[in-house]
């Protein structure tokens, strides 16, 4: 997830939206896990057996990756209505979907 112009400023009316949301995904048994990632991270590049290690931060942090949230959906439009309910809390920005792979 990261954040846009037109961002919501978290406020209590924001908390208590998402708190709500969360409540329900829960209930629901949607939601698996929730985290929040701070901006200093590092990255590993590999060639052959060559490996190098960069410290953070990458990105501006208007673009950094600030949070990440795992659900259990039956489909990507399923996952997909769960992201344009989020992006209709917290306002404008871009979320990523990613399918996790599992055995």
């Amino acid at each position: 997830m990261t954040t846009g112009e037109n961002s919501r400023t978290p406020d209590e009316a924001l908390f208590a939206e998402m708190g709500a949301f969360i409540e329900e995904m829960t209930t629901a048994g949607s939601l698996v896990l929730t985290g929040g990632l701070t901006p200093d991270a590092r990255r590993l590049e590999t060639v052959g057996d060559e490996s190098t290690v960069t410290d953070g931060p990458f990105a501006e942090a208007k673009e950094a990756v600030l949070g990440f949230a795992i659900i259990d959906a039956d489909s990507w439009d399923e996952a997909l209505e769960f992201a344009r309910r989020f992006r209709a809390i917290v306002g404008d920005g871009q979320s990523t979907i990613h399918q996790v792979f599992t055995p």
